[in-house]
This record gives structure tokens, C-alpha cells and sequence, in this order.
């Protein structure tokens, strides 16, 4: 029978095969790649695949649960220095915020914008040679403002497709929402910078802040959407909304609390002020979001 060839390099060979550094143990220390030599199976692939998603970065779930749990802590720990051990925070945002939406697109009762479709009056036709669509006038869609040559028969048009199908706008919100938290995450860690000037404070302290906190909220929206969708409308569903909220509420004050330090008055302060800041910008982010998802469609 033939030998297998050995997985240690020979002494004369002991380099590592992509950028050529000498070795001294399995990975190489210039490039982090591991010494392996061998033409693998289909089932070793599919093994070392299986353990690379539930094993081999444990970073993931020594990640995830502080992020549910301990509010605050992963921005801490950046910013000490102790990163290794966790997810960045890009990649963990990316990662929970495309898990979240993926979520709510395969569960095609969970409606995220919802269109009154109660027949108001009968209108015969909306222009020439179109369908007569009950309940709204398409035609009569008033916009002043802004490109307003440009964005009303966008407007008019994507009125028509949305009456047609409930659903595409919902859909379409979805697929732009992200983009409009690329948006709106800069501009709040931008006024978190007056809340905390004292002691001074860098930017990307604020950003990686709320970076966390909005991973957090993907996460937690991930793990519930699927109970909300099987629970029916009533007690249960609205009684599970409230400790939901409850929870936000604590978590979000807590994780001002832990990371920067402050006494519960001035947080507190802070926390209202932050509040109605970030109201008031994802109300304005919303709206934008919403004419933007109907004039694209």
C-alpha cells in the first residue's frame, strides 16, 4: 500500500506555502495561514466547513452574548484594547443587520409597511388606456418641494405599482433601510459629540457606541421576529411588545451608563436628550426612506 504523505513539512521544506516564511509551528507567524499539505476529500471539506461555522470561531458566540446581555461591555473592551476575542464591530453589525433582514423577508405575513387599501371612491381611470384602481387617486398625488419635475411621476408611478401589490413597497422599504442607517448612524455619533465634550471624547468612540447598540437591536429583532409571526394578534403578542420595549429602554441607558461613565443624573439628562435627537432624525430618515422606496419602485 501506498504511504500517506505526512502533514509536517520536511525539515529542507519547513516554509510556509503562500507568502514563503520560515515556519515554527502548524500556522505561519508572517501570514496566519495553517501548514496543510494535503489534496483533501469532499468529506474533509464539508467537515472543516461544518466546524468553521459552529466551532472554529469562537469568536462568535463570545461575542453575541455579551452583546444581548451586558450592555456597553464590547465597546469597553474595544477600546481597552481586549479585541481579539470578539467580532469587530463592522463585521458584527454587517453580519446581525443582513441576518435581521434576511429574517423578515423570508416571513411574508410580517408586514413592515402597511397600505390602507379601503376602497374610498370608484375613479373610472387614472389616465388614458390605464386600469381604474378604487380608493386612491394616484393622479392627484401633490408634491412641492424639492425635484419636484423629477420625483411626482415617480411618485404617481410607484402609487400604481403599490396598489397592484401590497407587498412590493414593504419589500422595497427593506432593501433601503440599511442604507439609510449608513446615513443616519454618522449623524447621531456626530451630536453625541456635544453630550460629551467633557472629558473630550473621539468620534469613532460614538460611532462604535452605537454601532453595538443598533447590532444589539438587529439581533434581538432577529431572534423575536419569529415568535411574533407565530404568535397570534392579542395579549400575548402585545404583552411581549412591552417587555421588548421595557428591555431597549434599560439596555440603551445602561450601556451609556457602563461605557462612559457618568453618574445616573447626568445620563439620564443625556439619555431624554439623546432620545428625542435620534426620534427626530429617524422620523426625518423614515420619511426620506419611504418616498425614496416608492419613487424607486
Amino acid at each position: 500500500a501506498r504511504a500517506r504523505r505526512s502533514t509536517k513539512p520536511e525539515s529542507a521544506a519547513a516554509r510556509c506555502l503562500n507568502c514563503n516564511a520560515a515556519l515554527t509551528g502548524p500556522f505561519c507567524a508572517a501570514c496566519g495561514q495553517r501548514d496543510d499539505r494535503h489534496v483533501h476529500s469532499i468529506g474533509h471539506f464539508l467537515a472543516e466547513a461544518f466546524e468553521g461555522l459552529t466551532h472554529a470561531d469562537s469568536r462568535l458566540w463570545k461575542t453575541l452574548w455579551p452583546l444581548l446581555v451586558r450592555p456597553g461591555f464590547l465597546t469597553r473592551e474595544f477600546f481597552a484594547g481586549r479585541r481579539q476575542r470578539y467580532l469587530p464591530p463592522f463585521r458584527l453589525y454587517i453580519v446581525v443587520s443582513l441576518l435581521f433582514f434576511l429574517v423578515l423577508a423570508l416571513l411574508p405575513d410580517l408586514q413592515i409597511v402597511q397600505i390602507d387599501m379601503t376602497p374610498v371612491q370608484a375613479q373610472e381611470s387614472v389616465g388614458a388606456g390605464e386600469p381604474a384602481l378604487p380608493g386612491v387617486q394616484c393622479n392627484d398625488l401633490s408634491y412641492q418641494g424639492p425635484g419636484e419635475t423629477w420625483l411626482r411621476p415617480r411618485l404617481i408611478a410607484g402609487c400604481r405599482k403599490t396598489l397592484a401589490d401590497k407587498q412590493v413597497l414593504g419589500r422595497a422599504f427593506l432593501h433601503n433601510v440599511p442604507r439609510a442607517m449608513f446615513f443616519l448612524l454618522p449623524l447621531i455619533a456626530a451630536f453625541m459629540l456635544l453630550l460629551y465634550w467633557r472629558p473630550r471624547r473621539y468620534y469613532v468612540e460614538h460611532l462604535l457606541f452605537l454601532i453595538h447598540n443598533h447590532a444589539m437591536v438587529f439581533l434581538l429583532g432577529t431572534l423575536l421576529a419569529p415568535v411574533f409571526w407565530l404568535l397570534p394578534r392579542g395579549l400575548a403578542s402585545s404583552s411581549l411588545a412591552a417587555a421588548v420595549s421595557l428591555w431597549l429602554i434599560w439596555y440603551l441607558f445602561r450601556a451609556m451608563r457602563v461605557y462612559y461613565g457618568q453618574g445616573r443624573r447626568r445620563t439620564l439628562a443625556k439619555y431624554f436628550v439623546m432620545g428625542g435627537v435620534y426620534l427626530a432624525a429617524s422620523t426625518i430618515m423614515l420619511v426620506i426612506t419611504v418616498f425614496y422606496s416608492v419613487a424607486t419602485l
